[in-house]
């Protein structure tokens, strides 16, 4: 299993689920869920198998070892089988703050799309303020899944703002919504060693 330099703990578990760093063998089955949400990520065109490998050899790869990289992602495992991946992206070590990024194999959407956010959440929430010490993690949603927000919002996310006609869908202005929660600890003292 890769390793993350900037993890004291690699694995976070809730009864059969658990994140992983990101696992090699799991590149085509992201590419795949990506390319057919593609709807609601901020991705131009379908991927191909080469620009998956392209990405995983030229960018995950080097994530690893770096003791702050700008992205933490990771396979979101159901009893050892992958499910689905995501992580903290556009991370800001100076200001300590993160933006949320997760998706599930599209199969499961229908019936167990709230569990598996929950489970997430709650596991990414003790990366980001247990293991990291971040202050705050955000989402960055394109308002197209409304159903999302109650999911933030049970697992403690406030919406923070609504960014209007921010982003051009399918010859639409849509809005965006953040949603964000806030490391409750005050740590800088623990910055400050």
């Amino acid at each position: 299993m890769a390793r993350y330099t900037c993890l004291k703990q690699q694995t976070f578990s809730i009864g059969d689920y658990s994140l992983v760093p990101l696992r090699y063998e799991d590149r085509f089955l992201i590419m795949k869920w990506r390319n057919e949400q593609i709807y609601h990520l901020r991705q131009a065109h379908p991927l191909t198998e080469d620009d998956q490998q392209r990405y995983f050899d030229n960018v995950v790869a080097k994530l690893y070892d770096n003791p702050k990289p700008d992205q933490i992602l990771f396979s979101y495992l159901e009893k050892g089988e992958c499910i689905g991946y995501g992580g903290l992206v556009h991370i800001n070590w100076n200001d300590l703050n993160a933006e949320i990024s997760f998706i599930m194999d599209t199969i499961l959407e229908a019936e167990h799309f709230s569990e598996h956010w929950g489970n997430y959440l709650t596991m990414l929430k003790q990366v980001a303020f247990n293991d990291l010490y971040l202050h705050k993690i955000y989402t960055f949603a394109f308002d197209l899944r409304p159903h999302l927000y109650p999911i933030f919002e049970e697992a403690g996310l406030v919406r923070e703002a609504t960014l209007k006609e921010h982003c051009l869908y399918n010859g639409e202005y849509k809005d965006v919504v953040i949603h964000s929660i806030w490391n409750k600890r005050n740590l800088t003292s623990h910055f400050d060693k």
